[in-house]
């Protein structure tokens, strides 16, 4: 998953002293300090393990842009990550111009992505998969588990960058090695000025900077939920994990002492453990808060997988690498339609029950792209600037997409207000589900009609203690949905 490396406060709470201790056992206060203590040096001594960072970079001879130039390029692109190079290459293939713009053009992307298998074969992308399990697994508590009988992969990430810089340089795109400061526009082109004091003309510009914002607009508060993991790539002498099935959710939480703070807090804000075990003692391992609001603190994160690590008798060899996620999700959608175009976590696109968005961006690169071409190639010159820019945004969000998005964000709503308990009893009935609804809803395929049909599946799936959850915490977003959806207009 494509991620921002930010560290978000959580609150802390004391230790709570039993009314009457024992004089032949340690006051609560003391177990309590203690057991903190060794937590945080559990996730200390993790910490310690993770390699200095070391980028990976392509060996490329890159085009560059050259300042000389007067005319504007067609298509100027902002970030140079997976949705944004597959713009890049759509748009030059149809025999337009285009510049992308990043500071470092020929970084390996940092972060493991993780893919439902049939998402990148959709897109003729299966040969950019270095591991495949042919199923998941996912556990609800102790007594209950969930096969998932649905290929899982990681994403071979050199090699899916490789294939993607290999297209645009075939296709002629140019790469200019900078950040952009500043967005200047007229009534037909914009001007982007660099850190380095180049400024590029170009007719259309599309912000594919992630979650940096970066000249997309806003006019809403910006409040979403967080989902942060931290994930480590690691040699062990060995795991308790089936090599062939990739570890979707655990939300077992038997390695959190009893009464202690930790397990207080995973209680209210929990925690599961997603991991890609590739060999007997090779493994990815992250800790994963799937949405909070505020974020967990990346300490807090650590001290859990520490603690759940050492309760699985999991022993760390050698860790190879090490990542920090804080993915924002739900919040408003960008001003509609605008000037720049955006694609990815600036424009909105993660998805707000689960975080995901690689598949749905790269999915939707081709959309865009062929929105550019078709208004860049129609010799209609009456479609410039601000006009072809809107009629590109109605392509990225029309009107099912953005309902269908208004269904995501209130099943995070719903999903903010659940403690652990009430976490475990939604994901069982979920996962009990027809496969065509949960995968649809995890793969952003379904739309707003076969939604409400997952809606009501999940209801009548889910035990009456969930039931009577569901609707006493998800009344308000329910409501806050329908008015929403009632209140949007096509655009």
């Amino acid at each position: 998953m494509a991620t921002t490396a930010l560290l978000l406060r959580a609150h802390h709470h004391p230790c709570k002293p039993s009314p009457r201790p024992s004089p032949l056992q340690p006051r609560p206060a003391v177990v309590c300090r203690a057991m903190a203590s060794t937590a945080a040096a559990s996730a200390q001594a993790l910490r310690s393990m993770a390699p200095p960072h070391r980028p990976e970079l392509l060996s490329l001879d890159l085009p560059r842009y050259d300042p000389a130039r007067s005319r504007p390029v067609d298509l100027a692109i902002v970030g140079g990550g997976p949705a944004g190079l597959a713009v890049a290459q759509r748009v030059a293939e149809a025999g337009l111009s285009v510049v992308s713009i990043d500071p470092s053009p020929g970084l390996v992307w940092p972060n493991n992505y993780g893919v439902w298998v049939d998402e990148f074969e959709a897109m003729g992308l299966a040969d950019c998969l270095d591991t495949v399990w042919p199923s998941a697994s996912v556990f609800i508590d102790d007594a209950t588990s969930k096969s998932l009988h649905r290929p899982y992969a990681r994403v071979a990430r050199r090699k899916l960058k490789s294939t993607m810089m290999d297209r645009c340089l075939a296709h002629g795109v140019a790469f200019h090695q900078a950040k952009v400061v500043k967005a200047v526009h007229n009534e037909a082109s914009s001007l982007l000025i660099c850190d380095d004091g180049v400024a590029i003309p170009a007719t259309v510009v599309l912000d594919a900077t992630g979650f940096s914002r970066c000249l997309v607009q806003y006019d809403k508060p910006y409040n979403p939920g967080y989902q942060v993991a931290y994930g480590i790539l690691a040699e062990v002498d060995g795991h308790p994990f089936d090599i062939d099935k990739m570890l979707f959710m655990d939300w077992r939480d038997s390695h959190l002492p009893e009464g202690s703070a930790i397990k207080e807090r995973n209680s209210r804000v929990p925690t599961f453990l997603y991991a890609m075990p590739f060999s007997p003692t090779k493994i990815f391992l992250e800790e994963t808060s799937l949405v909070a609001r505020p974020g967990l603190a990346m300490d807090d994160i650590q001290e859990r997988m520490a603690a759940r690590l050492k309760h699985l008798g999991i022993r760390i060899r050698s860790v190879e690498e090490d990542e920090r996620c804080v993915i924002p999700m739900g919040g408003p959608l960008p001003v509609l339609p605008q000037r720049v175009v955006g694609i990815g976590g600036t424009a909105g696109m993660v998805h707000p029950s689960t975080g995901y968005m690689v598949a749905r961006t790269l999915a939707t690169a081709p959309i865009v792209a062929d929105a550019i071409v078709r208004y860049l190639d129609s010799g209609n010159t009456t479609i410039t600037g601000d006009a072809l820019a809107a009629e590109v945004w109605k392509e990225l969000w029309p009107t099912d997409r953005r309902r269908q998005r208004e269904f995501f964000c209130f099943g995070m709503d719903v999903l903010l207000k659940l403690d652990l308990p009430g976490t475990r009893r939604f994901f069982n009935a979920f996962f009990d589900l027809e496969p065509h609804y949960w995968h649809g809803f995890l793969s952003s395929r379904l739309f707003l009609p076969e939604l409400l049909m997952f809606g009501l599946s999940l209801f009548a799936h889910a035990s009456n203690t969930s039931k009577l959850e569901i609707m006493a915490k998800g009344t308000v977003p329910l409501a806050k949905m329908v008015g929403n959806l009632i209140q949007d207009k096509d655009r």
